[in-house]
C-alpha cells in the first residue's frame, strides 16, 4: 500500500493455482505432481511440498512442479522458500506467466512492489482480462505511490467484477489519500455490502468515521476489524488513534507501542504517540515522537499542529508558530485555527 495512505489498509495476498501436468509424458513426475495438487486442494501443505519434491526428483526440469510446491510454501507462510520455488520455475521456463504472477505476490509479501511489478507486466498478456490480476497490478503500483496506475487498474478490476470487494477497498484507500471522503466512502459501502466482516474494509470505515468526529461507531469498526487481525499494525494503531480521541490514552498506549514494536517506520504511529504524549502533558517525549513521525513521513495528517501544540507546551511560543505556517502550507486545518488563536 502506498505510504501515503497509512490510515488504510485494503490489499489482501491471493494467488493462481495451476494444476497441468508434466508435458514430457513423465507418468512416475505426473502421478506425483498430480498427489501434490490433490493435497493442496486440501490445504495439506506440507503433504503437497512432499509429493511435488518426489515430481521433481523425478524429473528435475519439472517448472510446474516448482511453481506448486513455491504455492504450498507461500500458502503455508514461508514467502521466501516460495521465492526460490518461483525463481526456479521462471528459469527452467522463462514464458511461465503463471509463475511469474505466483512470484509476484511473494514479492509484495516480502515488501518488494517493484520487482513484483515486473513480473505483473511479464504476466499481463495472459491475465490482463482477470479481476484479480487487475487488483494485483493496482496493489504494486499503490504501493510504488503510482496513483494513476493503481487508479487504472481497480478501475479496470471493478469494471470485470462488480463484486470484487478487495478491489474497491483498495480504490477507497486510493481514494481517502487523495481526500476523495465521498467515493472512499462510496466504495467501502459497497465493500462491506458484498462481505460485512472484511477486516480491511471494516478498518477503512472506521477511519472514515473517525475522520467525521463519530468515534464510537468508528470503534466498534476497528474492534471488529481486530477480531479476525488482532495483531495488524496498522488496525493496532488505528484503534489506539480512535482510543485517543475518546480519551481513554490509557487504553491506547499499549495498542500503539504493539504497533510500533511491529513496524517502527509507521511515521503514523509515531504520530499518535506524539498525540498521547501531548495529552499526557509531556512536551519532551511528544517532540521525540512528532519529529520522528516528521523524519518518516512530513506529509502525515496534522503533524505540524501536533508538533506546535509541542512546542507551546514546552513554553516555545515562536517554534510554536513556525510549526503551525508549515501546517497552514500543507491546508492543516487545525494549525490554521492555532494560526490565528495564538499567532501575530
Amino acid at each position: 500500500m502506498n505510504a501515503k495512505v497509512p490510515y488504510l489498509y485494503g490489499l489482501a495476498v491471493g494467488l493462481l493455482l495451476l494444476a497441468g501436468a508434466c508435458a514430457d509424458g513423465d507418468n512416475d513426475a505426473a502421478q506425483f505432481f498430480l498427489r501434490g495438487n490433490v493435497q493442496l486442494q486440501k490445504r495439506e501443505y506440507r503433504e503437497a511440498v512432499r509429493f511435488y519434491s518426489e515430481a521433481i526428483k523425478k524429473k528435475p526440469d519439472f517448472a510446474d512442479a516448482y511453481n506448486n510446491r513455491g504455492l504450498a510454501h507461500f500458502r503455508d507462510g514461508k514467502p521466501d522458500v516460495a521465492l526460490a520455488d518461483y525463481t526456479r520455475s521462471i528459469e527452467i521456463d522463462p514464458d511461465f506467466r503463471a509463475a511469474y504472477l505466483n512470484r509476484a505476490d511473494a514479492l509484495t509479501a516480502q515488501g518488494q512492489p517493484r520487482p513484483a511489478l515486473a513480473d505483473l507486466l511479464r504476466a499481463e498478456p495472459a491475465y490482463r482480462d482477470s479481476t484479480t490480476f487487475q487488483t494485483r497490478l493496482g496493489e504494486a503500483y499503490a504501493a510504488l505511490g503510482d496513483v494513476p496506475n493503481a487508479q487504472t487498474a481497480f478501475d479496470k478490476a471493478i469494471g470485470l467484477d462488480a463484486r470484487n470487494a478487495e478491489a474497491l477497498t483498495n480504490r477507497a484507500a486510493l481514494a481517502f489519500g487523495q481526500k476523495q471522503y465521498a467515493q472512499a466512502e462510496a466504495d467501502i459501502n459497497n465493500a462491506l455490502a458484498i462481505n460485512p466482516l472484511r477486516a480491511e474494509a471494516l478498518n477503512n470505515r472506521a477511519m472514515l468515521l473517525a475522520r467525521k468526529n463519530q468515534f464510537m461507531p468508528a470503534l466498534k469498526a476497528i474492534e471488529t476489524a481486530r477480531q479476525t487481525q488482532p495483531d495488524q499494525p496498522v488496525y493496532l494503531n488505528n484503534h489506539g488513534y480512535i482510543l485517543l480521541q475518546l480519551n481513554r490514552s490509557g487504553q491506547a498506549l499499549p495498542l500503539l507501542q504493539e504497533s510500533l514494536r511491529r513496524n517502527p517506520a509507521n511515521a503514523w504511529a509515531h504520530r499518535n504517540m506524539g498525540l498521547y504524549y501531548l495529552q499526557a502533558k509531556q512536551p519532551g517525549p511528544a517532540l521525540t515522537a512528532l519529529q520522528e513521525a516528521e523524519r518518516l513521513d512530513a506529509s502525515v495528517d496534522n503533524l505540524y499542529t501536533y508538533l506546535g501544540d509541542a512546542r507551546q507546551q514546552a513554553s516555545d511560543p515562536a517554534a510554536a508558530c513556525l510549526a503551525w505556517k508549515r501546517g497552514q502550507l500543507a491546508g492543516d486545518s487545525l494549525a490554521i485555527a492555532r494560526l490565528t488563536q495564538f499567532c501575530p
